[in-house]
């Protein structure tokens, strides 16, 4: 099952206020980017999260699960718990580094 536009755009929903908010489609799911930086990989509408040290005691209750066969296990957000998804998506946002760009050929 794939991502449907209606839950990509309810995430974004959630996340208005907290930065510069966009989304791209890639591997046939979603990438969702705040102020740049690639935070929330959706797929099959799951919000994941990347197992980070700065979120580690926040998400211990969360349950975890892989995005895509091959990729390492991630945090499941509950994006319907607005204040929390905030919270965790801005600690996460400030240790993000911003991708680097391609040189041209």
């Amino acid at each position: 099952m794939a991502t449907s536009q209606s839950y990509i755009n309810y995430i974004c929903e959630q996340l208005e206020g907290i930065g510069e908010i966009r989304y791209r489609k890639m591997f046939g799911e979603y990438m969702v980017y705040v102020n740049d930086k690639p935070v929330i990989t959706v797929c099959d509408n799951t919000a994941y999260i990347k197992k980070l040290d700065c979120i580690e005691n926040l998400m211990k209750e969360s349950s975890v699960g892989c995005p895509y066969e091959g990729a390492k296990e991630h945090y499941i957000l509950d994006m319907d718990d607005r204040e929390f998804s905030r919270m965790i998506i801005s600690k996460v946002e400030e240790v993000t580094p911003l991708p680097k760009k391609k040189k041209s050929k």
